[in-house]
């Protein structure tokens, strides 16, 4: 090989080398995950005297398809039977667990019973709770906004008569189209049902 030739070959090597590098350079960073929880706040005074005697054992809560997931749901206004989830934000718990735990310190708070447990504990209840989600979800669009509805059923425990049985749905507005806006407002709805199911448990 001629010294014309490899000079040519080793400014070529240096080109590519140089271009492969700059590419490597100017790729994108990979996104951040986030995270995020829902947190239920009960904004009242607690109970003087409970509303149910005796223990609360609270289920995990159920939830099917995308709704079960930690990745955060979300659906485009306008289509409300299409729903996808976000690659890079996601739910701290599985939601049927984090709105489980959720509901135990809310009545614990509330002062609606003796005890309210998990059936982790193994302890004998009086009653049983139970919980499903249908909805939790992020609604894009010209309004945005976010969407959660829960169905929630008490029954007892020996002879497993049903108590309670109520669904409550909340749609509300979002303070803006990023996902931390559409949380924000979820909790805010939670707190209210789980303010009504207390209330509605006050008028067994």
């Amino acid at each position: 090989m001629t010294t014309g030739l490899k000079r040519l070959r080793a400014a070529t090597i240096a080109l590519i080398t140089l271009a492969v590098t700059a590419a490597c350079g100017s790729a994108p960073p990979v996104p951040e995950d986030h995270f995020y929880r829902l947190q239920a706040d009960y904004a009242s005074e607690p109970m003087a005297t409970n509303i149910l005697s005796g223990t609360i054992e609270v289920d995990r809560f159920v939830a099917d398809g995308l709704t079960s997931e930690r990745s955060i749901v979300y659906s485009q206004s306008g289509k409300p039977n299409q729903v996808k989830t976000y690659h890079y934000h996601f739910w701290i718990k599985p939601p049927a667990v984090m709105l489980r735990d959720e509901i135990v310190s809310f009545l614990r708070m509330a002062n609606i019973a003796k005890a309210i447990v998990t059936p982790e504990l193994r302890v004998q209840a009086d009653y049983v709770l139970s919980g499903k989600i249908e909805h939790l979800e992020q609604v894009r669009g010209e309004n945005d906004r976010a969407l959660i509805e829960v169905e929630l059923s008490l029954r007892g425990s020996a002879d497993g008569k049903l108590l309670f049985l109520q669904s409550y749905r909340i749609e509300n507005e979002s303070g803006g189209p990023s996902v931390a806006s559409a949380v924000d407002s979820l909790n805010t709805a939670l707190s209210i049902i789980y303010s009504d199911f207390v209330a509605d448990l006050g008028k067994l």
